[in-house]
């Protein structure tokens, strides 16, 4: 039988994204803790009202990020590790960047964007020279790449003992750098991004202790001379912003800074062939549509065939265990 259910719960969608930014933002789920408690002491804690926590707390039990025994109130096992600012893996910053009007307003021209077949915003999107919104990314995605990096740093140098020169393209807040850094006293990293993001970068690796062995490239990937003799490239989040043609042409220019037996690490969301599945990395082509002139989530397929393009030998792919992205290693 048809049901208006699932188009009732798409469109009033932006209400659960709310609903979780003031949770986040009133502290609920910290307040809460590991022992529950009831709305009227989350209240005391969040100093917030009791009838609004109630009926927010109950939402938050609606969308699946508490359990309610009774009246109190408790965290679920997700909500306690990502949730819980008192957590080390506490994600409530990331939506300085994924809930920021730099990324959620261009969903408000994408009917738009369809019809020109990239973002309805005439500067670029997130692709623009210097874009604020990298900076917010920077400092507030860090803890969600964070497990991605460590996987990539242990499935690239396994047994870190000879010495690597790394290259960080768009670096970010530098954690696939640094990963590879605290893991090997022998890497030295190179970090290209924008000099604004640059400096969060520093600022994470001088709390990783590995400021002396770290160097910061600004500018474009585009522009900038990355040199040559490296060990590793890495490719974070990044070829999706692109088409293809602009792909390969950075790849080759990544090929020429490779040393021999080089290899480069792409992290991506990638799609498998049928474009829908699986669903956090086949949706991401969305993203694509609505941020960025022509950018996509590339299949594997695609992305060997750029590298094999650019003139790398052969590419592998890799599901990783920490995060729902994928990661390709290619060889020189």
């Amino acid at each position: 039988m048809a049901s208006p259910e699932l188009f009732f719960a798409t469109i009033n969608a932006y209400q659960r994204t709310e609903a979780l930014k003031a949770a986040l933002e009133i502290a609920l789920f910290t307040a809460i803790g590991p022992d529950g408690k009831t709305a009227a002491e989350i209240a005391t804690a969040c100093k917030a009202s009791e009838r609004g926590v109630r009926i927010l707390s109950d939402y938050m039990t609606i969308c699946g990020f508490l359990v309610k025994e009774g009246d109190t109130y408790r965290l679920t096992e997700d909500s306690a590790v990502f949730l819980d600012r008192n957590s080390p893996a506490y994600l409530g910053g990331t939506t300085q960047f994924l809930a920021s009007s730099d990324l959620v307003d261009h969903f408000s021209r994408l009917a738009e964007a369809v019809r020109r077949g990239g973002t309805a915003d005439d500067h670029g999107g997130t692709t623009t020279d210097e874009f604020d919104g990298w900076v917010k990314f920077a400092r507030g995605m860090a803890p969600m790449m964070r497990p991605a990096s460590l996987e990539i740093a242990e499935l690239v140098d396994p047994a870190p003992e000879r010495s690597l020169r790394i290259l960080d393209i768009a670096a970010g807040h530098g954690l696939f750098g640094i990963a590879f850094a605290q893991r090997n006293p022998g890497v030295t990293v190179v970090a290209q991004d924008w000099g604004k993001v640059l400096d969060v970068a520093f600022e994470n690796a001088t709390a990783a202790g590995v400021a002396d062995r770290y160097e910061r490239l600004p500018g474009s990937a585009f522009d900038v001379s990355f040199g040559d003799g490296y060990d590793v490239v890495l490719l974070t989040n990044f070829l999706h912003h692109f088409d293809i043609p602009t792909c390969v042409g950075l790849l080759k220019k990544v090929r020429a800074a490779l040393a021999p037996g080089g290899r480069v690490a792409t992290l991506e969301f990638v799609p498998n062939e049928d474009r829908v599945t699986p669903m956090t990395s086949a949706a991401f082509s969305l993203v694509m549509l609505a941020s960025t002139p022509s950018g996509d989530a590339y299949t594997f397929n695609e992305l060997s065939a750029m590298f094999s393009e650019a003139g790398f030998s052969r590419s592998e792919l890799f599901q990783l265990n920490r995060s729902p992205a994928q990661a390709v290693i290619s060889y020189v």
